[in-house]
């Protein structure tokens, strides 16, 4: 592959992939060809993750700040232990990159499980948005590249809007009654 070449590549498609093939050669039943492969594929991290690893040693803080926002080194940098950002800041970072009205309510570190909300104001108003429905595909492609390490999203209830406040004073002021006009003398 040519450095020219305008290559997507998706954190989440290409885990896939790997398991797909990782699970095609254990279904041959051949126990010996599927650990050479698993070593294989842990190898090729270990040495992927060593050189990325240079790179960012390299690179420094400020010219490395620059390419956080790109999914695919955010993945890489996460997949490795070497994203410069807490688990807390990369979730607000894919959420935000998702541009869809989500927010977060806390990242359980021990289960892999963080619990979202549509963000008042979000969505058409149509309450097509059921209650308990799961993310959208592109809050989870983004936190599969940016967190890694969340397994597992849970929406929470969206919250009831505030009651809109009804200003209630006196009616109208009805106009005085005009003075009665004296009828005019004659003489």
């Amino acid at each position: 592959m040519s450095a020219g070449q305008n290559v997507r590549a998706d954190a989440r498609q290409t885990g896939v992939r790997v398991e797909e093939v990782l699970d095609r050669l254990a279904a041959t039943g051949d126990r010996e060809v599927c650990a050479a492969a698993e070593e294989l594929v842990r190898v090729l991290m270990d040495f992927y993750g060593a050189g990325l690893a240079r790179i960012v040693a390299g690179l420094g803080e400020a010219p490395l700040s620059r390419l956080l926002d790109d999914e695919l080194v955010a993945s890489l940098l996460a997949l490795h232990d070497l994203h410069p950002e807490d688990v807390d800041a990369r979730i607000a970072r894919a959420l935000a990159s998702a541009r869809e009205p989500v927010e977060a309510l806390g990242f359980d570190e021990a289960t892999g499980t963080l619990r979202l909300r549509s963000a008042p104001g979000g969505g058409c108003g149509c309450g097509s948005a059921e209650a308990g429905a799961g993310p959208s595909r592109a809050v989870e492609d983004a936190l599969a590249c940016f967190a890694p390490e969340v397994m597992t999203v849970e929406m929470a209830p969206a919250e009831a809007p505030a009651p809109v406040l009804l200003q209630i004073g006196t009616g109208p002021q009805t106009p005085a009654p005009a003075p009665a006009q004296t009828p005019a003398r004659t003489l």
